[in-house]
């Protein structure tokens, strides 16, 4: 499985990535995301699912930027190439990967700014090649392993969030699903996109590096919950006794 988190605020955008691939009983490392850059500007594009067709889509996408790169001045326009790829890829190889029990599977996150947007962009594509817009309104998509580590960002990032606040955030959405499911972990490679000045920046973060956060956040957490009221649980007591069971076994009857 895999944790790729694409975040859009006012200042810019954020691209976090586990590393961790899972091939039956063996666990290995490899690089989820990856940059590209012309004249036009720069972006990332993150990939979840079957490393075949991710490399493949790749590889043919690389091609593509290099032969008219040039003429891609919008992010629509290199959000629909490598929806072409994708498409590409479904023809030579969905039938042979399904009649091997293995589904076609590839979600993608593809962030940045080129020349003619108005704004820094946000898409996430689906395996058949179509994909949807990153909006203020809901300014983050997770692909891969989402359960763990959404509630974090649903109850607390906006579209006015700092970069630095986004990343905090966003760490902690990764290492609530990292202790949670074994299929997600570092390294962690961390993309920021800068919307003042348009510089992309990368990094990689190991576990040693970020432990003491991963440590405060689990202090915190518990210190949290020892400070909320428990006057509502002394209620369930309460309730029990002084309940009424006639109804229920009228009910039953």
């Amino acid at each position: 499985m895999t944790y790729c988190l694409g975040i859009k605020v006012k200042e810019g955008l954020l691209a976090i990535a586990d590393t961790r691939i899972t091939s039956g009983s063996e666990t290995t490392t490899a690089k989820k995301i990856s940059i590209h850059s012309n004249e036009h500007g720069s972006l990332f594009l993150m990939t979840s699912g079957l490393r075949s067709i991710r490399d493949k889509a790749i590889t043919y996408f690389e091609e593509v930027l290099e032969k008219e790169g040039d003429k891609f001045n919008k992010m629509y326009n290199v959000v629909n190439s490598f929806g072409s790829q994708l498409r590409r890829v479904s023809i030579e190889d969905k039938e042979a990967l399904t009649a091997s029990g293995l589904h076609f599977n590839l979600f993608t996150i593809v962030g940045g700014r080129l020349k003619d947007d108005k704004e820094h962009k946000l898409y996430l594509l689906y395996p058949e090649g179509n994909w949807i817009e990153i909006t203020q309104a809901a300014p983050f998509t997770i692909i891969g392993n989402s359960g763990y580590g959404k509630p974090i960002l649903n109850r607390t990032l906006t579209y006015e969030s700092t970069l630095r606040f986004g990343l905090k955030t966003g760490f902690l959405s990764f290492d609530s699903t990292r202790v949670s499911a074994n299929d997600v972990g570092f390294p962690l490679d961390v993309v920021i996109y800068k919307e003042a000045t348009g510089e992309m920046i990368e990094k990689r973060f190991e576990l040693e590096d970020l432990q003491d956060i991963s440590s405060i956040w689990g202090d915190k957490l518990t210190e949290i919950i020892r400070e909320i009221p428990e006057d509502w649980i002394d209620k369930i007591n309460d309730l029990s006794e002084d309940r009424d069971e006639r109804p229920f076994i009228a009910a039953q009857q």
